[in-house]
């Protein structure tokens, strides 16, 4: 497979991260531009022998979910139908929480409730090690569950494979999750994953297509400084909206 602009784009955030440049002052600065290879570059080396299905579960590498750059072609229309109502599951859920009498908190968490807080430019977190925690804002059926829920901080990761996608994973808490981060907009990535379950998704995450009930699409923005929010929008259980705030 040919390494497509997305992988060249990946390729300099990283490099950028580990050179300590990970804080740029401008929009120009935090906004590369995206190139094709220059002519004359030799094509990649043909990819390793074809990956276990246990293997391909684990390490979704370029071509095992869709080998594409195009989240729409991996999203099945009903769960991309779901980012079309993303300001409605905003607007609903914040209501909710603050009619049920959680309006200090939802207020104190600041950017990451806020439907405009996503920047432009660095979209893309470094591969590595991150913390992160879950807020659930609404409630996913009348009258069913809590308004407001939010979980403690737990263990996160970003992950580049060696095919140039971009993996996002909750590797702790009870509620683990993993999947590829797509190009989208200036100001957002797409994600497509799937939420884990049980222990033996703990050494072989569920994949996105395995399990409609554990399937997940949501957008990925910029709030901050080393600081990410995931957007899930109508999950299937539990809220009507939830943020995953990711940080260093």
């Amino acid at each position: 497979m040919r390494r497509t602009p997305l992988v060249f784009a990946l390729a300099a955030t990283a490099a950028l991260a580990a050179c300590g440049e990970n804080s740029p002052n401008s929009a120009a600065e935090i906004s590369p531009a995206v190139s094709e290879p220059a002519a004359g570059v030799p094509a990649r080396a043909a990819p390793p022998a074809r990956a276990t299905p246990e293997q391909q579960a684990a390490t979704p590498t370029g071509g095992v979910q869709g080998g594409t750059d195009n989240w729409r072609s991996v999203a099945t229309p009903r769960d991309a139908s779901l980012l079309g109502r993303l300001d409605q599951a905003w607007r609903m859920s914040r209501a909710e929480a603050e009619t049920a009498g959680f309006a200090r908190q939802v207020e104190a968490l600041g950017p990451l409730v806020d439907p405009n807080a996503a920047q432009a430019g660095q979209l893309q977190p470094a591969p590595g090690d991150y913390r992160c925690r879950t807020i659930r804002l609404g409630r996913h059926a009348e009258g069913q569950g809590a308004a407001f829920v939010e979980q403690p901080w737990a263990a996160c990761s970003v992950e580049m494979t060696p095919g140039g996608d971009l993996i996002l994973a909750k590797t702790a808490g009870p509620q683990r999750m993993r999947g590829l981060l797509y190009p989208d907009t200036d100001r957002r990535l797409v994600y497509v994953g799937a939420q884990a379950v049980g222990e033996a998704q703990k050494t072989v995450p569920a994949a996105y297509g395995q399990d409609t009930a554990r399937d997940q699409v949501g957008v990925l923005e910029r709030i901050g400084q080393n600081r990410w929010r995931l957007v899930l929008p109508w999950p299937r259980q539990d809220a009507k909206l939830e943020l995953v705030e990711i940080t260093r």
